[in-house]
């Protein structure tokens, strides 16, 4: 009794054992393999995340490089404690004003 398939071409496609070694690898790279496509793209976003984060570090890393460059004057570093520490000679008054939006409510 002969196979009604044989002449047929995928028949033949899916029976040569290259094809079935061939799927197998490339099955077991996609799915199975520590270096696998799904790994690898868990590792990508992990790298670009981790890129980004240094981009930002870098300006921040700039941006007090120049804070530190202008805190060399005496008068700059007044200025400083002034505004973010809220520092004062004794015989002056410090007000501080804040707006609606700028505070942040507590719950």
């Amino acid at each position: 009794m002969a196979n009604p398939y044989k002449d047929k071409s995928w028949f033949k496609f899916l029976s040569n054992k290259y094809m079935w070694v061939l799927l197998f690898f490339i099955g077991w790279m996609f799915f199975l393999d520590n270096y696998s496509f799904f790994d690898h793209r868990i590792l990508d976003n992990q790298v670009d995340e981790l890129e980004e984060n240094k981009t930002y570090y870098q300006e921040e890393i700039t941006k007090d490089e120049k804070q530190i460059k202008m805190l060399q004057n005496s008068e700059q570093i007044e200025k400083y404690a002034r505004e973010k520490y809220f520092m004062k000679k004794d015989s002056e008054d410090i007000y501080i004003i804040e707006f609606e939006g700028d505070t942040i409510s507590k719950k």
